[in-house]
């Protein structure tokens, strides 16, 4: 078994040179072989690393002579790793430096072994000094980047410093209790039994019924019956869409569209009696991982359909019935969970937003052909970006004759998001009480329901 900082090397490095995905990444097999301790040393590293990405950018420019070569920029990600460790990780800085110096063998790089060290020696003399100096740079103070600051604060005047805030800290870790197997009540003195404390959000609790979140993060391992399938880890703003798109009537057809990794599909399966569900996605792979929660949370009757297939491609998957329901948790920039998926910040190019526009158009023209009359569409997407949200269902509706908003109503919707002229925008927060929206610490997410005349 590999040792944590070597695969956090490893991670690192295919995130920010090779342009993968970190939960991907995450994935792979001698990472989810590692004991849980393991694994959160090398998560929070990862994490962190990016999250702190401009700053760690910053300090390297001064602490480093001249830039890595590309075929040593394993180098560089082991020395992001270790500044990490010494700025923000409760390791004595000796230690850190030591064991990030003992990477470079297992690398087969003994040659870094000096650098490494005259480096982080260097960031450890000079500590207080160096972050003075990063810290007066733009890039550092916003930590996004600028392309990315620059439409946040256009599009969110009053609140984007609130955004940015919010998209630097970390995540909470959010529940949703199966009420199939138990009540919100009773998982809650399992909590307090294990002694993991919660938070206090009844004014939330009015709608999310099935909601609770941690007071700190821990490993799913440590939940009371999660691999009895009791609860899923799933963040609030995410769980209003069970309980947006109603599937009151018995004998609906609904169809989740992109439903990969399934949060949405076992949440209406939680939620309601559905005879026919199908959950689509074009991604085999991210689709076993539909499956393994249905398995998991025991919702296997009746039987939920799952098709590999392009959403926007109809001919290849509809069997010509139309859907009652659509969820389409469209592709979108995630500029609303970066605080969750820091690795956004680094992938994601200020070219992909019109990109991203273009498939949400291609998919939501394509399912609104295999919606029946009268029938709804909740659209969902966890950006912030009004091109991909606002912007997108105002287009939609100019262009379908046939299609109408469907108000939400919720009795908490004014206290957690920003109603808009089409749908409706939660903001990602921190739980600032100076903030205009959403002081509840959630992602940002964005939900327009619409219904289909004739």
């Amino acid at each position: 078994m590999q040792s944590p900082r070597v695969l956090a090397t490893y991670a690192l490095h295919r995130v920010l040179y090779q342009g993968e995905s970190l939960s991907d990444v995450l994935l792979d097999e001698p990472i989810q072989q590692l004991s849980g301790q393991d694994k959160a040393l090398l998560m929070d590293m990862c994490y962190g690393a990016l999250r702190q990405h401009e700053r760690l950018s910053a300090l390297l420019q001064l602490l480093l002579v001249k830039p890595l070569k590309k075929k040593d920029k394993d180098i560089e990600a082991l020395l992001r790793l270790g500044m990490y460790q010494m700025l923000y990780q409760r390791v004595p800085d000796h230690a850190a430096i030591n064991e990030t110096v003992k990477v470079t063998k297992k690398l087969g790089k003994k040659w870094a072994k000096a650098l490494i060290n005259a480096v982080l020696r260097n960031l450890q003399r000079d500590k207080a000094q160096l972050l003075n100096q990063v810290n007066q740079q733009t890039s550092v103070q916003r930590g996004l980047p600028d392309w990315l600051f620059k439409r946040i604060k256009h599009a969110w005047g009053n609140d984007w410093r609130d955004i940015i805030a919010a998209s630097q800290a970390k995540a909470p870790m959010s529940l949703r209790v199966n009420q199939r197997k138990i009540s919100r009540a009773d998982y809650l003195k399992q909590l307090h039994q294990q002694g993991i404390a919660y938070q206090a959000l009844d004014d939330l609790d009015k709608t999310l019924e099935s909601a609770i979140t941690l007071s700190q993060a821990v490993n799913v391992e440590k939940l009371p019956h999660f691999y009895d399938g009791f609860v899923s880890v799933q963040d609030r703003a995410a769980q209003y869409a069970a309980t947006l798109l109603t599937v009151d009537q018995p004998n609906l057809r609904v169809l989740d569209a992109c439903a990969a990794p399934g949060g949405k599909t076992t949440h209406l399966a939680e939620r309601y009696t559905i005879d026919h569900l199908t959950a689509l996605d074009n991604n085999p792979q991210r689709l076993q991982r539909v499956n393994d929660n249905l398995q998991r949370l025991t919702l296997l009757s009746p039987p939920i359909e799952l098709l590999a297939a392009d959403a926007s491609d109809i001919d290849t998957w509809w069997d010509g019935k139309p859907y009652d329901r659509i969820l389409l948790d469209a592709p979108c920039s995630a500029t609303g969970v970066i605080r969750r998926h820091p690795d956004i910040k680094v992938l994601r190019k200020a070219s992909d937003i019109e990109q991203l526009v273009t498939l949400q158009q291609k998919i939501l023209n394509a399912l609104w052909q295999v919606l029946a009359p009268n029938g709804q569409l909740l659209y969902v997407t966890c950006s912030i970006l009004p091109e991909e949200n606002e912007h997108q269902v105002q287009a939609f509706l100019k262009q379908q004759k046939n299609a109408k908003p469907y108000p939400i109503t919720l009795a908490d919707k004014e206290k957690v998001g920003v109603k808009l002229s089409y749908g409706w925008q939660i903001l990602p927060s921190v739980s600032l009480p100076k903030a205009q929206h959403t002081p509840f610490n959630l992602d940002g997410f964005y939900y327009a329901l619409l219904q289909k005349t004739a």
